[in-house]
């Protein structure tokens, strides 16, 4: 299947100044891929470049295998964006702000109602946008992207502003719209819902690609453990098949043990159970996407 989004050895300069270097992405069809990266690594020029709103050299950048500078229109019908802070009206309420949308995209006004309730702002349908919070605002745009039914939205820190509860609405609809097929490219700062969120990520720093590949892929040879409370820590140690018992220790009363994949980790509990150890409590832990985030921007040049 070919990728929804596609460059091909993207480079870009503001005169001089070389903002992106080299960059292939790959953005496989019906995933939530994130993309992220420190401040002026250059994510929000390629947001740019993706909607044509920035011009580069023919056969760089395509979305739905066409090439965004020869198709930028018919492209760019099935696409909805958020780009840093939503179009909106001020002085107009929430329903007219999507009135105007129909004028770009013809549709029936049962829509307006429907993308209204998909962002949980139906009940704030008329009321002046201008009276607004950040976070409503920011759903409104949402709203606005998603009018057209768009097969691929592109969203820039699409969560800013919101409250817990906004962001925790937000996360479900992103994965409902996945679940209906849609293509999700997003960019945010918060590192934890790109990690409850997103099937693929590509990390960008200084203007390069530095990651590109699923969760798994980038905790692939990182530390990963448990942590095992029980009635009997030495003998819980002891009854570790061998290749684990090797970097075992005892902490506090508890027993920790590096478990590289999922099938350790059932052997391990087997092998406790099957000699009779009482297993009270177990944690497991891994390096966040913050960790290796961190990680891989410190560590790469």
């Amino acid at each position: 299947m070919h990728p929804i989004i596609e460059t091909r050895g993207l480079s870009f300069r503001y005169g001089k100044q070389q903002i992106l270097k080299d960059i292939s992405l790959s953005v496989p069809s019906h995933s939530i891929y994130g993309f992220l990266g420190p401040n002026g690594a250059g994510k929000s020029t390629t947001i740019k470049v993706l909607l044509g709103l920035l011009k580069v050299p023919n056969d760089t950048a395509y979305l739905f295998e066409k090439d965004i500078s020869r198709h930028r229109i018919p492209i760019l019908s099935k696409v909805g964006n958020l780009i840093e802070t939503p179009s909106i009206y001020g002085h107009l309420n929430a329903y007219d702000n999507l009135k105007i949308m129909r004028t770009l995209h013809p549709a029936p006004k049962a829509r307006i109602d429907e993308v209204l309730e998909l962002v949980g702002l139906r009940q704030a349908a008329r009321k002046k946008v201008k009276r607004f919070s950040m976070g409503m605002k920011q759903r409104l745009g949402i709203a606005m992207a998603l009018f057209h039914d768009p097969d691929l939205l592109i969203l820039d820190e699409p969560v800013n502003g919101l409250d817990p509860n906004g962001i925790q609405e937000v996360r479900a609809l992103l994965l409902r719209l996945k679940e209906q097929g849609k293509t999700i490219f997003l960019s945010s700062h918060l590192l934890a819902e790109i990690e409850k969120l997103c099937t693929h990520l590509g990390i960008i720093k200084e203007g390069g690609l530095i990651f590109q590949g699923q969760m798994r892929e980038l905790q692939a040879g990182t530390r990963r453990f448990a942590r095992i409370k029980t009635n009997n820590s030495a003998g819980a140690k002891a009854a570790l098949p061998t290749p684990l018992q090797n970097d075992a220790e005892i902490q506090g009363g508890w027993l920790i043990v590096d478990v590289p994949d999922d099938q350790h980790f059932r052997s391990m509990l087997q092998e406790l159970i099957n000699q009779g150890i009482e297993i009270y409590d177990m944690e497991r832990q891994a390096p966040s996407l913050e960790d290796l985030f961190l990680d891989l921007v410190n560590l790469k040049s």
